[in-house]
């Protein structure tokens, strides 16, 4: 098995709390795929984004299905144990024309699922449609577009690839807008 293209940048951030007292959290977005799973890890305070790493988890065709179900979930039980997200945000399947693929898809999430739960992480699902919206402003945004607002975001000088990598830190940063925005209205 051979490991994927892991990219890095240094954070600093070992606490729970960052300026000003802020909450931070660490937060695993995931994007299915059963040839390539993406996956970004990123900490917020809810108004800043570091990002920590991001990678897309490549299967052989030659493996079986059942194995590169495998191999998805024990490198993404790797990527959990080494860098210990607080949540894990997964993108939910969309409805394909083909549902053969729509239900091979559906056999990623479930194992992505469980390996977040079996790790103790809090899952949350999002729709294409609501990180598009959370990302871009707009549900039906093309996929170069997101893909954009993540490197800004993030302060990347170039867009993060596979575009499968780059789709899981979109599903993270939604989620950390949208729990930053529940956070807040429970506040007041």
């Amino acid at each position: 098995m051979r490991s994927p293209a892991v990219n890095q940048r240094p954070s600093g951030l070992t606490g729970s709390t960052g300026k000003a007292g802020a909450v931070r959290m660490r937060i695993l977005g995931v994007d299915p795929g059963s040839q390539v799973t993406g996956y970004g890890v990123i900490d917020s305070d809810g108004r800043h984004y570091d990002l920590i790493e991001y990678a897309g988890i490549r299967t052989s065709p030659s493996l079986t299905f059942a194995e590169r179900l495998l191999t998805i979930s024990q490198r993404l039980e790797e990527v959990i144990t080494r860098l210990t997200p607080q949540a894990c945000a997964v993108e939910e399947t969309f409805y394909a024309l083909n549902g053969q693929s729509a239900l091979k898809l559906g056999h990623v999430r479930g194992a992505i699922l469980v390996c977040a739960a079996r790790a103790g992480l809090e899952v949350f699902e999002y729709s294409a449609l609501e990180i598009k919206s959370a990302l871009v402003g707009y549900g039906r945004a093309e996929k170069h577009q997101v893909q954009e607002m993540v490197r800004v975001l993030l302060g990347l000088q170039k867009a993060p690839h596979p575009l499968d990598a780059s789709d899981a830190l979109a599903a993270a940063i939604c989620h950390v807008n949208v729990a930053s925005t529940r956070s807040r209205m429970v506040v007041k």
